[in-house]
């Protein structure tokens, strides 16, 4: 008997043995499964194809069994002639067009998470709450099948939303994943172990009130991760991590996308942005019994010498004076200049009403 070479078996299996959710982005169109259509004026909708339905528009209609079967990327034509194409919706695009029943992590800000939080494949993450999902799908991706992800969202209805997209994009449960209802600071210790996660991702109104369930089940050197929308939520977070004292210096930011007009040579950015959306921070977990550094800072105003803030005057700083006779001129003509408009107008006022002057 010949013998098999075992790291032929064992590429074999890596091929055959595909991530969850892997199968179903692959391939043609299936019923069941969403797909992105866009016109020939690049405006998109998403449909679910059922077999014996058709999508209708003002411009006629596309029967869903013309796109069941074909290739991802085909062109098809409703019946009066309108193309499309067909393509499966890219993860940021299911993430806007999705069912939601709160406002979702736009794909900029959960891009931002994954990479700056380090989500890693395996890694143990806890987050909350859940929302819509977008989030956790993002985060599945991340820790992918060998990882795992703890869901908390206090909300059942926001729960079974969530549940549901996760299900659609993964095309079915994933193994990672395990969502729990309930308050996150009382769960998530009852529930998981001390030191037994590698990162925390909190999306909620008050993340300071978890701060002990945080620093419970993080691991040492894990990292906790906040995403809040106002500046009095991430300045009260960022105070309270500095006088809890087991957690490194706080780094915060946000991020803002702006896509760019391409025609041509009309190459420009475009008139509209996706600006702030919120803010995003991160800690680390110290060792226990291990104190936080109190970073050192620049010297406020009071911290300098008398003899530095003599100094510090407008022309040391390349500021260049404005004598009085300029100031007085500059009020004089910006004066005249008024008084000329106001004469203007006056005169078209009596033209009007046929009351000029006479000369």
């Amino acid at each position: 008997m010949s013998k098999i070479d075992p790291h032929t078996a064992a590429s074999a299996a890596k091929e055959t043995a595909l991530p969850h959710g892997a199968a179903a982005r692959r391939g043609p169109f299936r019923a069941g499964e969403r797909v992105q259509l866009t016109d020939e004026r690049g405006r998109m909708n998403t449909i679910t194809l059922t077999p014996g339905t058709a999508y209708h528009t003002h411009k006629g209609f596309l029967n869903h069994d013309t796109l069941i079967g074909q290739p991802e990327g085909s062109m098809v034509e409703s019946n009066v002639g309108q193309q499309y194409q067909a393509l499966r919706p890219l993860l940021s695009d299911f993430v806007l067009s999705m069912p939601r029943g709160a406002a979702v992590v736009y794909p900029k800000d959960a891009g931002q998470i994954i990479t700056m939080g380090d989500i890693y494949p395996g890694a143990r993450v806890v987050e909350a709450g859940v929302g819509s999902g977008a989030l956790s799908i993002s985060l599945l991706r991340a820790v992918g099948d060998s990882g795992y992800l703890h869901s908390f969202e206090r909300r059942e209805e926001f729960a079974d939303i969530a549940r549901g997209n996760v299900e659609t994009i993964f095309d079915g449960p994933h193994p990672a994943w395990k969502i729990s209802l309930g308050d996150f600071q009382d769960q998530v210790v009852a529930q998981e172990a001390p030191g037994s996660i590698d990162r925390v991702v909190l999306d909620m109104l008050a993340p300071w009130e978890c701060l002990d369930a945080v620093a419970t089940v993080l691991a040492p050197g894990g990292v906790w991760i906040n995403y809040v929308a106002t500046v009095t939520q991430l300045s009260r977070t960022a105070e309270a991590i500095r006088a809890d004292g087991r957690f490194t210096e706080p780094d915060a930011w946000e991020s803002m996308v702006r896509g760019w007009h391409l025609e041509g040579l009309a190459v420009r950015p475009d008139h509209r942005m996706v600006a702030h959306t919120g803010f995003l921070m991160v800690t680390r977990r110290l060792a226990d019994g291990v104190t936080g550094m109190t970073l050192k800072r620049r010297a406020s105003k009071t911290d300098f010498a008398q003899e530095d803030l003599d100094a510090w005057t407008p022309a040391a700083v390349g500021e260049r004076s404005v004598s009085d006779k300029k100031l007085r001129r500059a009020a004089r003509d910006a004066s005249s200049t008024v008084q000329t408009r106001r004469n203007i107008s006056q005169a078209e006022a009596d033209e009007a009403h046929g009351t000029l002057p006479e000369h």
